[in-house]
Order: structure tokens, then C-alpha cells, then sequence
């Protein structure tokens, strides 16, 4: 954490000697211990394996949020306030958790969410992100503050399932340019993101006086200010590519993008990063699914970490998951090989978990299949994974 140095103590995953201060200068590596993909078992053991390459500030930069973190923490409450109403003896003797989005069949309703900057985890960043989610069968969402650029990544994995968002930083004929462009090298939807009028007070970097590759690209940034649904309504009216809204909090926000012709609704609080005191994604949900009621496709982000937690916003009424920090642990972790390992991992969990609650495909999950409960572990970012020992905050 920021001048508070935040302590992170693993008993599964040995640590070898090393000076702290080293640690917090180099760059990261996938190098510094011999740990193939398939050696890790577990989701936690990837958060665990990207603990060790990451620095602290590249650390602080996935686990952080805005201000006092609440809205993060609630993001993760939301989920662990659900629990499961399992039915029995029904044949689940062969169990699917694939779904078609895009004119396309994914192995998982999974989509890479937009993460800036994911060069500073592994070298090839973004590339190595839409390369793994080709060889597995989900989809990617390249950010428009990330490396490789677009027309860079559609090269890399040309058959891909490739999503473009934008953070707008110019007048309406630069963000045409974008749409063109992501048209033109085969990008399946636009993405709009509408919550970041404002930069938030990330205080985490703040505290260390440490300024984020994000936080430095800050030309232009009054446009995403000023935006507004004109910029939607003149993206519907002079384009075909389906378009997403990421950011949205509320069923009024929802129904008015429907009357502009959205085809996606991404609901989304920036991973607790933006406005803090914000509601968790999960209790945002369904009011947003009310609002749309069918008559648009929904993505949901906000601590998603667990096939179980893919389950829960699948029942709810999401047609895609949005995974963030869990992608970019994997990319730290191990580069590419790291995030195909990951979406192995979260099928298996999927797959138990429909299995396990007497369900052979996700399009039989319905509310009914959930209950609210009081959670069980302190909200925290990484409070899926008890399993990591992890120290209280030090100051």
C-alpha cells in the first residue's frame, strides 16, 4: 500500500530471501522462481505467484481502489452475500459451461476485461492477454490506454474474440477515427467507458507519490469530462458495430441506453477504483437486469475471482463476466501461459459448482438457485482466497 507497506504473508508458496527494497525498484519478472502453469493448482496460487514477480507499486496498482476503498470492498460483499439453493438428483453426468456471444461459442461467459497498462505486468502485455483467450475460447477487451494498441493486437491474434474500449481524448472525429479502426481490424463490439469523468483519488499511489502510466496520459483528458449521450446517439446513428456502455450503476442509466440503442449494458464501478462509497456490481445487478429486461445484453464486473462468483452473476441475469485483477495476477504470474491456466481453472470451479447445484448448463440457472446470506469472511480483495494468509494493513 502506499508508504504503508502492505504486507503480504503466503505460508503455501515459500519466499525466498530478498531485500524489500529490491523488490520495490525492479521491474517485474515471470522469471524469479521456476513454476510452470500447470505446477499451479489453485486460483490462489496464482495471486500468490504474481505477489512474488510484482513490485509493490505494480501490486498496489491491481489490488487498490479510490479513497477509503469501500466501494472495493463492497464489490466483494455483494458476491459473498449471495449463497447457493442446490437441487439434487438431477443427471449431471455431463456438464456445459459454454455460452454464444458474438456469433461465436466461448468455453466460458467470460470476457478480459479493459485493464490499462497491462505492459507493466509482462512485457507483451495485452498481446500475451489476446493470445491465452484464443487458445482457450473466451473474449478480450483491449483498453485504449493499454499496449499493444488495437491495430498492433488484432495482428497478434486475428481470430480472437477482440472488444475495443475506449477512454475518449479527443472531439467527435477522434473518436470516430477509433470506431473505424476497431471496425476495420475486426473488433466484435465498441465500448464506451462512461464512469471516469473525473480521475479518482487512488491514495494508495498517492501516499508513495507515485504516478501511474494511467495517471500520466492525462492529455485530453476534459473530453471524457464533457461526455455526454449525444457522443452514444451519433456512435448508433453512423455505425453498425454492436456498442457497449461500461460504468453503468443504475436502472435509470440502463433504460436510457436502451433508448439510444445500446446492445450491451456493462455494469461496472471501475473495480471500486472510481467513486467511492459506491453499491457492489452484484447488488447493482439486478435492478439493471429489471430495466433491460431482454432487451440488451449485460456484462457484469466488480471482484469477480471465482467460478463460483461467475455463477452467481450467470444466475442473476449477466450474459458475460468481467474478470480484471484476476487477469492481470495471471499475466504477472506466468505471461500467457498464467491466463490460459487461469480460465482452465475457473471452468473447473464453473463446472463443479453447475454440477454441484444440480444444474448440466448455465442457461438452466435462474434466481432460484440463489438466497441471500450474510458473508462469511471480512469483505477484502483477495477474501476469496483464505487460503492466503494474508497480514492486516501496516502503517
Amino acid at each position: 500500500m502506499e508508504e504503508f507497506s502492505f504486507l503480504l504473508a503466503i505460508s503455501l508458496v515459500p519466499m525466498q530471501e530478498r531485500n524489500m527494497q529490491e523488490r520495490n525498484s525492479r521491474p517485474p519478472s515471470v522469471h524469479d522462481t521456476a513454476t510452470a502453469p500447470g505446477d499451479l493448482l489453485n486460483l490462489h496460487e496464482i495471486v500468490a505467484k504474481a505477489r512474488q514477480n510484482l513490485n509493490q507499486n505494480d501490486w498496489d496498482y491491481i489490488v487498490g481502489g479510490g479513497e477509503s476503498e469501500t466501494t472495493l470492498r463492497r464489490n466483494r460483499m455483494a458476491l459473498d452475500a449471495i449463497a447457493f439453493r442446490p437441487r439434487v438428483l438431477r443427471d449431471v453426468s455431463k456438464v456445459d459451461a459454454s455460452v454464444s456471444q458474438f456469433g461465436r461459442t466461448l468455453r466460458l461467459p467470460v470476457v478480459l476485461a479493459p485493464v490499462g497498462s497491462l505492459e507493466s505486468f509482462h512485457p507483451a502485455g495485452a498481446e500475451s492477454v489476446v493470445r491465452a483467450v484464443n487458445a482457450f475460447g473466451a473474449a478480450h477487451m483491449l483498453s485504449s490506454v493499454c499496449d499493444p494498441g488495437l491495430e498492433d493486437l488484432a495482428a497478434a491474434a486475428p481470430d480472437a474474440l477482440r472488444l475495443y474500449q475506449l477512454y475518449v481524448r479527443g472531439d467527435e472525429a477522434w473518436v470516430d477515427d477509433h470506431v473505424e479502426r476497431a471496425i476495420a481490424h475486426g473488433y466484435a463490439g465498441f465500448c464506451l467507458t462512461v464512469d471516469t469523468a473525473h480521475y479518482s483519488r487512488r491514495e494508495r499511489d498517492i501516499a508513495k507519490r507515485f504516478v501511474t502510466a494511467g495517471r500520466r496520459r492525462v492529455q485530453g483528458r476534459a473530453f471524457q469530462a464533457a461526455l455526454d449521450w449525444r457522443t452514444v446517439k451519433r456512435i448508433k446513428s453512423r455505425f453498425k458495430i454492436p456498442l457497449a456502455i461500461k460504468g453503468i450503476a443504475t436502472a435509470e442509466d440502463a433504460a436510457i441506453a436502451l433508448d439510444h440503442g445500446v446492445e450491451w449494458i456493462y455494469v461496472s464501478n471501475h473495480g471500486g477504483r472510481q467513486l467511492d462509497h459506491g453499491r457492489g456490481s452484484m447488488d447493482v445487478l439486478p435492478e439493471v437486469v429489471a430495466a433491460v429486461a431482454g432487451r440488451a445484453k449485460i456484462i457484469v464486473d466488480g471482484s469477480i475471482c471465482r467460478g463460483t462468483d461467475i455463477v452467481k452473476a450467470i444466475a442473476t441475469g449477466a450474459n458475460l463476466v468481467g474478470i480484471g485483477r484476476m487477469q492481470c495476477f495471471a499475466l504477472a504470474a506466468s505471461g500467457e501461459a498464467g491466463v490460459v491456466r487461469l480460465l482452465e481453472l475457473l471452468e473447473d470451479e464453473v463446472q463443479r459448482c453447475l454440477g454441484l447445484l444440480g444444474v448440466s448448463k448455465l442457461a438452466d440457472l435462474d434466481r432460484t438457485y440463489l438466497h441471500a446470506a450474510p458473508p462469511a469472511n471480512a469483505p477484502h480483495v483477495l477474501s476469496a482466497f483464505p487460503l492466503l494468509k494474508i497480514e492486516d494493513y501496516r502503517y
